[in-house]
């Protein structure tokens, strides 16, 4: 049987203006192997010309002026409608409000903006004029997830921008946001492959399961395994599953305590957990790993518990003196 092509990744694009680099990423969404789509445009200016463009498109969009608002109300109504627009990510292109705390901290991690400098350098407005007065020799912009600390997220990318002789900000922006249009797209795609690349999910669960003592990994009709003991003698304690037999997950698989909780939690969290077909008869559990946002402490957990259900009392020793237990 064929494996299941991963899902896209929904996102929702926030803007305040033109829109040119939502345009950018809802075109870049539509080429063939793309890695996500836009399903939500939102403005807090409903006058917004990108509201437009979107509609045009076919794309949802949602509207609400801040004016007279408190920040926390407005943020709430935006988070409302992201979240029912069903959204993994959220992208800010050109959104030129400061976002609260509470918005930040729902999305961490799942929230990028593109800034219009090479950050650290001139956070905030005016980044053109800034790098002109400075006699930088170049300029351009980032790509970094949103942070409380305003332009101060991780940043994931950038393109310099060469400074011309006689250049103004004007002209300036106008270069810059050429290879704005090219760098977000291409970043944010890569960004959200994470999520559902299967190399990059094994390379995570592989280092957190061979941290474990006394681990050793071993395939297991094809696909990678891990067992404690020794080589020769050594039980399985964790398997993973890149979309087998039918299963259109990526996935970790391991031991939980019994058929009553595997099926308590297949059916209270479907979208974490699911009943493999070979191993779930014998209370294995399939964790789900590509999902926007897979919790790696509750992964290194799961891993961890399932070692000890096999682990010989000469490994728990030492990972009790460890300190991990």
């Amino acid at each position: 049987m064929p494996e299941a092509a991963p899902r896209k990744a929904k996102v929702a694009v926030l803007i305040s203006g033109t829109g040119s680099n939502m345009a950018a990423l809802l075109y870049a969404s539509r080429l063939h192997r793309a890695t996500y789509e836009i399903v939500l445009v939102a403005s807090n200016n409903p006058d917004a010309p990108g509201l437009a463009l979107a509609s045009a498109e076919g794309v949802p969009g949602f509207a609400l002026s801040h004016k007279g608002m408190a920040r926390a109300d407005h943020d709430a109504a935006m988070l409302q409608a992201i979240a029912e627009s069903g959204a993994d990510y959220v992208a800010l292109a050109g959104y030129m409000r400061v976002l609260g705390s509470g918005f930040v901290s729902q999305w961490q991690g799942r929230m990028l903006n593109i800034h219009p400098s090479l950050l650290p350098r001139y956070k905030g407005l005016d980044t053109h004029a800034r790098a002109l007065a400075a006699g930088d020799t170049h300029a351009g912009c980032s790509v970094h997830l949103v942070s409380d600390e305003l332009d101060g997220g991780e940043v994931l990318a950038q393109t310099r921008v060469a400074i011309q002789p006689g250049d103004t900000a004007e002209a300036l922006a106008r270069r810059v946001q050429w290879a704005e249009h090219q760098l977000y797209p291409r970043v944010l795609s890569d960004y959200v492959a994470q999520s559902s690349d299967p190399e990059y999910l094994l390379g995570k669960v592989r280092e957190l399961a061979l941290a474990l003592p006394a681990a050793h990994e071993k395939a297991s009709m094809g696909a990678p395994g891990w067992r404690v003991g020794s080589e020769k003698s050594g039980r399985y304690f964790a398997y993973f599953n890149n979309r087998h037999h039918g299963s259109p997950h990526v996935a970790l698989l391991v031991k939980t305590g019994g058929m009553d909780e595997l099926v308590n939690l297949v059916e209270a969290q479907p979208e974490s957990y699911f009943k493999p077909m070979f191993y779930g008869a014998s209370g294995w559990i399939g964790v789900i790993l590509d999902r926007p946002d897979p919790d790696w402490d509750n992964i290194a957990g799961w891993l961890e518990r399932s070692w000890r259900a096999v682990a010989p009392p000469s490994a728990v020793k030492l990972l009790r003196a460890s300190g991990d237990i």
